[in-house]
């Protein structure tokens, strides 16, 4: 007879004020590294006029308009796109899975990709909104092949793993039979944050926000994609409606953050295993380290991504690719392993 699952129990093995003040401080040095170092090194005293706007030459303008949006931009991505990952895990109760596995990646940037290409002149809002709706289909899509009952979970796997490539094909399609594509696209396609100004910093700050708030408010809610469905629903509670508060978060998280930066890979997989491997499994303290850690990694990796080719700079998403590719492989062979 399976017994409830002790949501409360943390098995953690770091002290919760280390980890999170480790993970703030982590976050500023990333942004102060972000902000100093690229094609063109500045000083600390440049650095120190442009931060607190004491200069306007070129080189505290560039701080100013790119270099810092691109760096909040990183951390504000990076914590969405782990969140996402955390609760597609909860949702499909599978450690491997992603919002590529649901097809919100594919979708959104197929959606995305449309948008661009037929009706150029939509702004960044324009642009989320085809992202929301992309997104939303290929999830629908996904739930749909996989169908209801037991084995639905496996199914999601199979299903999401053939949209997603699915629509990455028609992606690609779109891009290669349309004169109007230009390197930038296949560029964000691949997942970049080159592009990324004050402008889009306001565009997602809202949905971050929004998300965040949503996130903390179905918190107690959420700790039931934790314990089995026939526990959850002889308990009374509506597990359906919980589950499907879940994939909207994802979706919105998720969806803006592809409209913006392209469909950036493995940061959604590998981090949550990471916050579990530290704090465990109560929701109160994995959800805010792993949208801490996601912050984190993105942050670094972009940094990572101005000197692979450098003077030029590669698109994030090699960088979170040569990363999480080798732990996705170690993911897949230890869950080999315990069975």
């Amino acid at each position: 007879m399976n017994q409830p699952i002790n949501l409360e129990k943390q098995s953690r093995k770091w002290p919760l004020l280390f980890l999170f003040s480790a993970s703030l401080i982590a976050i500023l040095i990333g942004i102060i590294s972000s902000l100093k170092w690229g094609q063109s090194p500045v000083s600390w005293h440049t650095l120190y006029e442009a931060v607190t706007y004491q200069g306007s030459d070129k080189a505290h303008l560039y701080i100013q308009t790119l270099r810092l949006p691109r760096a909040i931009m990183a951390c504000i991505v990076g914590m969405q796109l782990g969140l996402a990952g955390l609760l597609t895990q909860l949702t499909t109760k599978n450690p491997l899975a992603s919002p590529h596995i649901f097809g919100i990646n594919a979708g959104g940037a197929l959606a995305v990709v449309v948008g661009l290409v037929f009706l150029p002149h939509f702004g960044n809002l324009g642009l989320i909104a085809f992202a929301f709706v992309g997104a939303a289909l290929g999830a629908l899509l996904v739930w749909s092949l996989a169908g209801t009952g037991s084995k639905q979970y496996v199914y999601i796997a199979l299903a999401g793993i053939t949209i997603h490539f699915l629509l990455s094909s028609l992606t690609e399609g779109v891009i290669i039979l349309n004169q109007h594509a230009t390197d930038s696209m296949i560029f964000w396609l691949v997942g970049s944050l080159s592009q990324a100004a004050w402008t889009e910093v306001r565009v997602i700050l809202p949905f971050f926000i929004g998300g965040m708030l949503l996130f903390a408010f179905m918190l107690p809610s959420f700790k039931l994609l934790l314990v089995d469905d026939e526990i959850a629903t002889g308990l009374g509670q509506r597990i359906t409606f919980v589950r499907g508060i879940s994939v909207l978060l994802v979706i919105v998280l998720a969806g803006s953050a592809v409209a913006l930066c392209g469909p950036i890979g493995f940061v959604c997989l590998i981090v949550p295993h990471i916050a579990r491997a530290l704090v465990g499994t109560n929701l109160v303290v994995l959800g805010p380290l792993t949208a801490l850690l996601g912050g984190i990694l993105l942050l670094y990796a972009d940094f990572l991504s101005r000197f692979i080719a450098f003077p030029f700079e590669s698109p994030v998403g090699i960088v979170t690719s040569l990363i999480g590719a080798p732990f996705f492989i170690y993911l897949a062979l230890k869950q080999r392993r315990a069975r």
